[in-house]
């Protein structure tokens, strides 16, 4: 759907004006329709346009999450989050491109602010038949992402809780032996999902508080990981980055930060907010639960262990082979 839309902007742009791709306009404030409050400076305008890309160089996740079922994960597992970086980051540049040569005006674009897209699609040329497709597959893929990102999150409240890491551990890594799914984690993380949205009313600022929040979570343990090497951390795996490694996990952290300061600018403020809350409940959960009795990832004889009981659990619902 993502190319079919970038392809139909193209076709029916008024023009194609390249040079729009390469020109620097400071839209915030009333220009730009109110999305960020007005700064005079254009190197803060363009720090804040960084937000729309964070969006769309996601992805990476995915491939951590299905690290258990990947062969030879090691090697693979870094090699698709790099792969999905650089599809994300082509597929999404050409799109954002096609936005931006498809406006009949730039300037009177940025004055719709969050309403840019109805806008552009309501003054398009493109057939109305190909308007209605595009927005139902728009419609389609969004509740395909909720889903991905709601498998995402009961599989990270499952291994967790598998690991003794969670309240109710037991309960969270219960898996139906008749869907062969974790459903108690997948209730809980829809029930959370939908209690985060009640606290504030706009979608963007949630929205960006999603993308934010994946990058930090991402650069957590790449800092553990710089701080380790060499030292508690002394064998890496077949994939490494070399005499590289600490350096880029040094802009990682420093990217994150940066990530994280432009998404808590007005009016996504709330975040800040957001983030004190999240910090406080993982205290508590770190220092009043998990850090008895979470004994963290199993390794060595452990593995051996787990793999038994995965295997006896795996027979008892039938599912080994």
């Amino acid at each position: 759907m993502a190319i079919v839309l970038t392809l139909a902007l193209l076709a029916t742009a008024p023009s194609l004006d390249f040079s729009r791709l390469f020109t620097f306009t400071n839209n915030t404030g009333d220009p730009g329709g109110g999305v960020w409050p007005q700064t005079g400076s254009l190197f803060m305008a363009f720090m804040l346009g960084l937000l729309l890309p964070l969006y769309t160089v996601t992805g990476f996740d995915a491939s951590a999450h299905t690290s258990e079922e990947t062969r030879n994960a090691q090697r693979n597992v870094p090699l698709g989050m790099l792969r999905s970086v650089w599809w994300s980051f082509l597929f999404g540049y050409f799109m954002i491109c096609a936005f931006v040569l498809a406006m009949p005006d730039v300037n009177e674009g940025a004055k719709q602010g969050a309403n840019v897209f109805y806008w552009l699609m309501g003054g398009s040329t493109m057939p109305v038949v190909l308007k209605d497709l595009i927005y139902i597959g728009i419609v389609i893929a969004n509740y395909l992402c909720a889903l991905a990102g709601l498998t995402s999150l009961s599989r990270m409240i499952f291994a967790f809780a598998r690991d003794g890491g969670f309240p109710a551990s037991k309960v969270l890594r219960f898996v139906s032996p008749t869907h062969r799914t974790p459903t108690y984690a997948i209730w809980v993380g829809a029930i959370l999902a939908f209690l985060s949205t009640l606290y504030s009313s706009a979608f963007l600022t949630l929205a960006a508080g999603c993308a934010v929040f994946l990058y930090l979570s991402y650069a957590m343990p790449v800092a553990a990981g710089m701080l380790a090497e060499g030292k508690t951390w002394t064998t890496k795996g077949p994939f490494s980055l070399g005499a590289f490694s600490k350096l880029l996990g040094l802009l990682t952290v420093l990217g994150a930060l940066v990530l994280y300061y432009i998404g808590v600018q007005p009016p996504n403020d709330k975040l800040i907010w957001y983030t004190i809350g999240l910090l406080v409940i993982m205290a508590v959960l770190w220092f009043g639960v998990a850090r008895q009795r979470f004994p963290g990832p199993p390794i060595g004889e452990m593995i051996a262990k787990r793999q038994a009981e995965i295997a006896a659990e795996e027979r008892a619902v039938g599912a080994a082979e």
